[in-house]
């Protein structure tokens, strides 16, 4: 028996569930009809439900993301618009969320390079890794460079990039444009871009774990690719 002044959700099958055999199992487990007697409503909850939202979620996200990454440079005459890399992408969505955790109220140079690391998977972020900076040290460097924000502020869910970080993203473009070869903007473009930015914190982190200008020219000579290649 239910203790008095609680109220208790019940779980059915849904009709429709038991009337469809030949539905997978785990589908007959998420479609059910959730009741509650105290109150007299019902809930009736379809695994199309869960699919539907968080596609909605992921492509609402990817638009927000790819939107605010810029295709030309304010001033660049140009009639090629080129477009980003998956990878560079999805460290940009990193580097909003780097500075979300530290509660940063911008997305800087720093969370860029946080955010490349923390994808992982490209040229860029390899290169870091095997050159032994790695996200650990630089979200340390991060933190003793730029302090710690106030433990009750909260981020923007999107903080705004920085002058710095804005720079860079436009750097990356320009180098693509100035290029002319056909391809994508590489997160190798985008790690040269906070280099370029000589006062930013990302190039005084860089800097400071020992990375130069002769590695950035190492980088370099592979800027149009997106892979993990072996650097020997």
């Amino acid at each position: 028996m239910a203790a008095q002044g609680l109220s208790v959700f019940q779980i059915t099958p849904s009709s429709s569930a038991t009337a469809q055999s030949s539905r997978k199992p785990f589908e007959q487990l998420l479609s059910f009809n959730l009741s509650n007697s105290f109150v007299g409503t019902e809930l009736r909850v379809k695994p199309s439900s869960f699919g539907l939202i968080a596609s909605k979620r992921f492509s609402s996200a990817v638009a927000i993301v790819s939107f605010s990454l810029p295709t030309t440079k304010t001033g660049l005459a140009s009639d090629k618009k080129p477009k980003w890399s998956a990878r560079s992408i999805k460290s940009f969505a990193m580097a909003e969320l780097e500075a979300r955790k530290l509660k940063y109220p911008n997305t800087g140079t720093e969370a860029l390079l946080m955010g490349i690391l923390v994808e992982g998977t490209s040229l860029a972020a390899k290169f870091l890794r095997e050159n032994g900076i790695t996200l650990f040290k630089v979200r340390d460097e991060t933190v003793n460079l730029l302090g710690k924000s106030d433990m009750y502020f909260f981020s923007p869910e999107h903080p705004p990039l920085t002058e710095p970080a804005q720079r860079a993203l436009d750097w990356a473009v320009e180098e693509k444009l100035k290029s002319g070869e056909s391809g994508e903007i590489t997160t190798t473009h985008l790690l040269l871009g906070v280099w370029s930015e000589k006062e930013s914190a990302g190039h005084k982190i860089l800097a400071g774990l020992g990375f130069d200008d002769e590695k950035a020219k190492e980088l370099a000579k592979n800027m149009d690719k997106d892979i993990i290649l072996s650097f020997k």
